[in-house]
């Protein structure tokens, strides 16, 4: 019985052997050969099995010798949809946009400006990082319910914008807290943070993160006038109280209610002083 299996299992490996080699004989074959439907028929094959690298190589050849005729719009979408699939969503990008350019009313255009602006979602970088690629996303998307307000994928381009807005929104939050980690480490810092996180709350109105800049505002002021010269307190501790009042109103249950109200008690003693 052992042996059995054991041949069996030696037939499997060397049956899998031999497609494999056959499989990259082929490919070699047609990385060579001169003739384009070959090359496509090829390529339709490699992207079908999940050799989407394959596929993406021959189809450069392909859009190339194609160009011109009727089979180059498939050559230059399944080149990108092998990109896309591949998850190399910066080259998938660009020959969406390439294919979508030069059909603009092409089969497949309106899938190529959502697999363009998605790809470049999927591939956005934590917050920590340069937002360019986000704010790129984002372009694309939005460009893409505009050309198409009634598809299907509305809601899910709209979710993901939704998304990286609030990633760059975090960006901007970090970089306010960092300000406000700084203080009054050669100037005002708090002043700083401030501004930040009021251009992201302008720019960003609907963001998850809202309330966290409103506390940091708040705080910020806090420091500010804390650290201000007897002349200048009360005046500055008043604009703390306004603060105070704005994000109670718009947070009244916030987990934050505890240290607002703190800074509030300590604010309204220099006020009535």
């Amino acid at each position: 019985m052992f042996r059995l299996l054991h041949k069996i299992s030696s037939l499997v490996l060397l049956t899998a052997a031999c497609l494999a080699i056959t499989s990259c004989g082929e490919y070699v074959k047609v990385q060579k050969s001169n003739d384009p439907d070959y090359k496509l028929d090829y390529a339709r094959r490699a992207f079908s099995e999940g050799k989407f690298q394959q596929a993406a190589t021959i189809l450069k050849d392909c859009v190339t010798q194609f160009k011109g005729t009727d089979k180059a719009e498939e050559s230059l979408y399944l080149l990108a949809m092998s990109y896309y699939e591949n998850k190399d969503y910066l080259n998938s990008g660009a020959y969406f946009q390439t294919y979508y350019n030069r059909y603009p009313k092409g089969k497949y255009t309106e899938l190529a400006r959502f697999l363009c602006g998605y790809g470049y979602f999927l591939d956005s970088p934590e917050a920590q990082l340069d937002q360019s690629g986000t704010v790129k996303a984002i372009e694309e998307l939005q460009a893409f319910l505009d050309y198409y307000p009634r598809s299907e994928k509305v809601a899910l381009a709209q979710h993901a914008i939704f998304e990286l807005q609030d990633k760059l929104t975090l960006k901007e939050l970090l970089n306010a807290q960092l300000y406000y980690n700084l203080g009054n480490y050669m100037g005002n810092n708090y002043e700083s943070a401030v501004i930040v996180a009021r251009n992201a709350i302008k720019n960003y109105p609907y963001s998850k993160y809202k309330e966290e800049l409103e506390m940091l505002i708040l705080k910020a002021r806090y420091q500010e006038a804390n650290m201000s010269v007897d002349e200048r307190k009360a005046e500055r501790f008043g604009e703390v109280i306004d603060e105070y009042y704005s994000f109670i109103n718009n947070y009244p249950d916030s987990p934050n209610r505890k240290e607002a109200d703190n800074i509030f008690k300590i604010a309204s003693r220099y006020v009535r002083d």
